[in-house]
């Protein structure tokens, strides 16, 4: 098993990527956190994993939020190894000026200033035991932004210049940042992303990925493991398109 004696604390995991990173991380030793706005479909997660994990009701733009998510950690598992931020937030596709202050805000909040709040508690954890590694659920969005997400692309490009700033930062101190950016996937945000699931809404999306498909789950659950996994240990700062060739 690639992670045994792991720990690990996903975000956004009640559901689609955060749901699979988890599932494949428990089956490949670690115990993991599974973090959640929605408290209760983090619970239904954690219990369909057994005693590898344990819930939390977390909004990740609310510091004591994330403080507290990480404490939790620490005193079910001993520590924090792996910390995957993946939880997100977008505005429905559409003209840039529709974009309200408040959804604004938001994005930025969930998909940046989350950032901030994790590192500030997870990394000195990190250093207890003697390193780790951060990733992050970026997007395509933020190397190859299109209209109709401006702020969205936004908030995804900053993800990705975030982590390499931190990745030079943290490497004396043992610690990775990687980054994963998916293309649209099959995710609770996917109507938001086309502006409305239909079926030729689909066909123009997938026209654009070379590979023909929206990505899935476990498209992204395959990078995180191999990101997290001991055997990438002198990979540090890169940001992996997961994307069908989207970016190519």
């Amino acid at each position: 098993m690639k992670l045994k004696d792991k720990v690990a604390i996903v975000t956004g995991a009640a559901s689609g990527f955060g749901r699979g990173i988890a599932e494949l991380y428990v089956r490949e030793g670690a115990r993991v956190c599974v973090a959640d706005i929605n408290g209760q479909g983090a619970r239904d997660v954690a219990q369909s994993l057994g005693d590898a994990a344990i819930h939390t009701a977390a909004d990740v733009a609310k510091a004591d939020d994330v403080a507290a998510m990480v404490a939790e950690t620490v005193d079910a598992f001993g520590g924090v190894d792996i910390m995957v931020n993946n939880a997100g937030y977008t505005h429905k596709n559409g003209p840039m000026l529709d974009v309200t202050e408040a959804e604004f805000d938001r994005i930025y909040d969930v998909n940046v200033k989350s950032l901030f709040f994790a590192a500030k508690v997870v990394v000195p954890e990190m250093e207890k035991r003697g390193g780790g590694v951060i990733i992050t659920t970026a997007s395509t969005a933020g190397v190859r932004p299109r209209p109709g997400l401006v702020w969205y692309n936004g908030s995804k490009g900053a993800a990705i210049t975030i982590t390499k700033s931190m990745a030079v930062e943290l490497a004396p101190k043992k610690i990775r940042v990687c980054a994963i950016n998916p293309v649209a996937g099959e995710t609770g945000m996917l109507a938001d992303f086309m502006g409305e699931d239909t079926p030729e809404r689909r066909a123009q999306f997938t026209g654009t990925i070379p590979l023909g498909r929206f990505s899935q789950p476990s498209d992204i659950a395959n990078a995180a493991l191999f990101l997290a996994d001991p055997a990438s240990e002198f990979l540090t700062g890169i940001c992996i398109e997961v994307d069908g060739g989207r970016c190519v």
